[in-house]
């Protein structure tokens, strides 16, 4: 099932997390750029990578955020896969990714086991081991 439907599958109630999983990471998406950076947001001490999945659903991000009709957003394009598993550990802190945020049919791939590495997931303790602990 296409990206789209398995979101829309989350939405309704039947959710099936590893197809969700497996097609966000064959799904490219749309990243977009503030000064030359990946455009996120910060919540609850997790930062979250925006993407869409389309050119649309960051319009409408963008119209709610107050951009004018016709204002162009710079983006990079990237594969689910490579923001989860090279992205997200490069990056300071917990994160994950806020898919087509602000829409109806959204959704987030949290910085957990089974999402991300698991040198970059919160639900795994990355601490080392021995020494005075």
């Amino acid at each position: 099932m296409p990206l789209a439907d398995e979101v829309a599958a989350v939405h309704e109630g039947q959710p099936n997390p590893a197809a969700l999983i497996g097609e966000f990471r064959r799904t490219s998406v749309l990243v977009p750029l503030v000064n030359d950076s990946l455009m996120s947001a910060e919540l609850d001490g997790i930062r979250w990578i925006y993407a869409f999945t389309d050119e649309d659903a960051l319009s409408r991000f963008a119209a709610a955020r107050g951009s004018e009709p016709g204002t162009e957003w710079q983006y990079v394009t990237a594969a689910g896969a490579r923001l989860l598993d090279v992205l997200i550990p490069a990056m300071d802190g917990p994160t994950g990714v806020a898919l087509d945020a602000g829409s109806e049919q959204g959704a987030v791939f949290p910085p957990v086991a089974g999402i991300v590495p698991d040198s970059a997931a919160v639900d795994i303790s990355n601490a080392p081991h021995g020494g005075n602990e």
